[in-house]
């Protein structure tokens, strides 16, 4: 199946999906050591994301996250790709100052964790 979206950070990635339907916070609600989403009661708690497609509908919290996102990249532990319903101002900062590559305007609940999902600029690619 193939989805167009709307670039926020160009850049081609490719891994296993880990979706939730919870937005998410980079800042208190995920580990920049470990990649593990840490937020109470959050869908994906105790997942990490180092490595992986992140699809979540929008981020949310302080503007520290865009710099969690960096620092993540920086340790190498980071989203290989991210896919949003509707990208906010601190989840496109952070994927663009970390080159991590960004989609949004995708109807996110075609693609389920496991899925293999290949980010080429504006489009997205999903073998089930």
């Amino acid at each position: 199946m193939e989805l167009k979206g709307r670039i926020i950070s160009k850049g081609a990635a490719q891994g296993e999906a880990l979706t939730t339907s919870q937005p998410i916070s980079f800042y208190g609600g995920v580990d920049p050591h470990t990649s593990a989403i840490i937020e109470k009661g959050h869908e994906l708690e105790g997942k990490k994301m180092k490595g992986k497609i992140l699809v979540f509908p929008n981020g949310k919290g302080s503007t520290v996250g865009s710099y969690t996102l960096y620092r993540m990249r920086k340790n190498d532990i980071a989203p290989a790709g991210i896919v949003n319903q509707e990208c906010e101002t601190v989840v496109a900062v952070g994927t663009i100052i970390s080159e991590i590559p960004c989609v949004d305007k995708v109807d996110i609940q075609k693609i389920e964790t496991g899925d293999i999902v290949r980010l080429e600029n504006d489009i997205v690619r999903i073998e089930k």
